[in-house]
C-alpha cells in the first residue's frame, strides 16, 4: 500500500518551487494534494500535471493571510474529500533590506504571510483533524528559524516565530493524536533565492557570485544548494510518522549549514 493512501494534503504555495515539489511527491506515493496557492492558473496547472500521472489534486484560491479566503479553501476541501490529513505550511516570500530601511508596510507583509499564514491554516484546519483524532501539521522554517542573517529581519524573525507556533500545536494537538513538527531548509534555488542573488549584491556590494559562494553557501560542507527534492523528502518523512513520538521538533535540511 503507498505511504499516503487516500491521505489529503493541503500544501500553501504548491503552485510552484518547494509547494510544487511536495505535492508531486505525495501525490506519487498514493495521496491527494490541494494545491492551495494566489496564482490559481499555475495551481491548476500543478492538479493537471499530477494528474496527467494517474494520481488527483484539487486546487483551491487561498491568500494565507485573510482568514475569510483561508476558511473557504479548507471548507472546499473537505467538501470535496470529507478530510484533511496533512496541513504543510509552506507560502512565503522575501524582501531583503537593512533594519534602518526596512519600510513597515513590508516588515507587516511579510510577517503576514509567514505567520499569520501559519495561524490561519492551522486553525482552519485543526477542527477537522481533531474531529478526526489523526493528523500532521508541517511548518517550512530555515536554516534563519536558528540563526540569523543581515537583511532579513523579518523573514528571520518570522522563521524564528514558527518553532514557537510548533510546540504549542503539537502539545494542544497531542490529546487528539495531531503532530506538528518544522522542516528548516538551507538556500534552495528557487525563484526566492534568485531573486535575493542580485539584491544581496547590491546591498552587500560584492558580486553575484560572491553572494553565493561566500553568503549563502559559506557554511555548507560540500558548498551545494540544498534541492527541492531534499526539502519534499524530509517532509514527507515528518507526514508519514503517525506517532507523538516525533511532535514539536524541527529538522535541518541545510548540506550541514546548520549543525544540532
Amino acid at each position: 500500500m503507498p505511504r499516503f493512501d487516500r491521505k489529503v494534503a493541503i500544501i500553501t504555495g504548491a503552485a510552484s518551487g518547494i509547494g510544487k515539489e511536495i505535492a508531486l511527491r505525495f501525490a506519487a506515493e498514493g495521496g491527494t494534494p490541494v494545491i492551495a496557492d494566489l496564482n490559481l492558473d499555475s495551481a491548476d496547472g500543478t492538479v493537471r500535471e499530477i494528474k496527467a500521472k494517474g494520481a488527483d489534486a484539487f486546487a483551491v484560491d487561498i491568500n494565507v493571510a485573510d482568514e475569510a479566503a483561508v476558511e473557504k479553501g479548507v471548507a472546499d476541501t473537505i467538501a470535496k474529500y470529507g478530510r484533511i490529513d496533512v496541513l504543510v505550511s509552506n507560502a512565503g516570500i522575501q524582501i531583503v533590506k537593512p533594519v534602518v530601511d526596512f519600510p513597515f508596510a513590508d516588515w507587516k507583509r511579510l510577517l503576514a504571510i509567514h505567520l499569520d499564514g501559519a495561524f490561519l491554516t492551522t486553525k482552519a484546519c485543526l477542527k477537522h483533524m481533531y474531529a478526526a483524532k489523526s493528523g500532521s501539521i508541517i511548518y517550512m522554517g530555515s536554516v534563519h528559524s536558528k540563526e540569523a542573517s543581515v537583511l532579513k529581519a523579518p523573514y528571520v524573525t518570522a522563521k524564528h516565530g514558527l518553532l514557537g507556533l510548533c510546540r504549542v500545536v503539537a502539545k494542544e494537538g497531542a490529546q487528539y493524536n495531531v503532530r506538528a513538527n518544522v522542516v528548516c531548509p538551507g538556500f534552495v534555488r528557487t525563484s526566492l533565492v534568485d531573486k535575493q542573488i542580485p539584491e544581496q549584491a547590491k546591498e552587500l556590494g560584492i558580486s553575484e557570485e560572491d553572494v553565493i559562494k561566500r553568503v549563502m553557501l559559506k557554511d555548507t560542507v560540500d558548498g551545494e544548494f540544498t534541492t527541492t527534492a531534499d526539502v519534499a523528502e524530509a517532509v514527507l518523512f515528518l507526514a508519514g510518522f503517525e506517532t507523538n513520538a516525533l511532535t514539536g521538533q524541527s529538522l535541518v535540511v541545510s548540506h550541514g549549514w546548520y549543525m544540532e
